[in-house]
């Protein structure tokens, strides 16, 4: 991780650089955010058909999430680049009950938070909730502030950086782990509980199961497609956030978010 190294001081500096991109230029760094998420979304559904033949529906949403790509390109706007996150977010999660295996016993009908009233939806929400605390210590310890981002507006109480981050790892990180303990039978539906307001929750051996297969997918090791070095999966949040850090510092013409080839 040698070319990870720069300048470890300046945090003022980079801060007050971090302010300014995210109020005046915030548009290249969504921009290629949304393209790599778009990109791990749409290789998380070309898994399925590789694995299990052809389905047309699923086709369908790899063939739009690629118009969405295209159409990315293009976007100058931020209002633009979210939009067109929201619209690929949507055809992805159309189809994600059909990456359910049938014996499972789960279904999924579309995303749901706030609470989630299923629980292939408790699961995600779940999932991203660790992660995203993990984005945010690993921001606040290359000297970014985890609550101002560049894709979503700030507001009091979120870590609007964090949330960009996770961007990178909602479908290769976090999908692609809840959809592994579904399919492998790990988490069934009687682990998970049904309030009367219809929040569902997961069952306290379940959320030890959870902490422990992310604990397991930190400790495997990846060649990371930027650095071209390997290292653990649990590291990629750091990495990332320092990867920023050296984009806003000028030392990187780009932001290269996480994308795996």
């Amino acid at each position: 991780m040698g070319r990870l190294q720069g300048r470890q001081s300046g945090n003022v500096l980079l801060r007050r650089e971090q302010y300014r991109v995210s109020e005046q230029n915030p548009v290249p760094i969504a921009r290629n955010i949304i393209a790599a998420k778009i990109q791990a979304s749409t290789r998380v559904l070309q898994r399925q058909i590789r694995n299990y033949g052809e389905n047309a529906a699923i086709q369908s949403a790899v063939d739009a999430l690629n118009i969405s790509l295209r159409q990315l390109k293009g976007a100058a706007e931020l209002d633009v680049v979210r939009g067109i996150e929201g619209d690929a977010a949507a055809r992805y999660f159309g189809v994600f009950g059909l990456l359910l295996s049938e014996k499972s016993g789960f279904t999924f009908d579309g995303r749901n938070r706030r609470p989630p009233r299923d629980g292939v939806n408790a699961l995600l929400s779940f999932m991203y909730s660790i992660l995203g605390k993990d984005i945010s210590g690993a921001l606040q310890g290359v000297g970014l502030d985890p609550q101002v981002g560049f894709l979503h507006a700030d507001r009091p109480g979120r870590d609007s950086l964090a949330q960009d981050i996770l961007e990178e790892f909602r479908a290769w990180w976090a999908d692609r782990l809840v959809l592994s303990l579904i399919n492998r039978g790990q988490i069934k539906p009687q682990d998970f509980v049904t309030e009367a307001s219809g929040a569902v929750s997961l069952k306290a051996d379940a959320r030890k199961l959870l902490f422990q297969a992310l604990q397991a997918k930190k400790q495997e090791k990846i060649v990371h497609p930027f650095l071209g070095e390997e290292v653990e999966i649990g590291l990629l949040p750091y990495i990332q956030a320092m990867l920023l850090a050296r984009h806003l510092r000028g030392d990187l013409a780009e932001y290269p978010p996480f994308l795996m080839r």
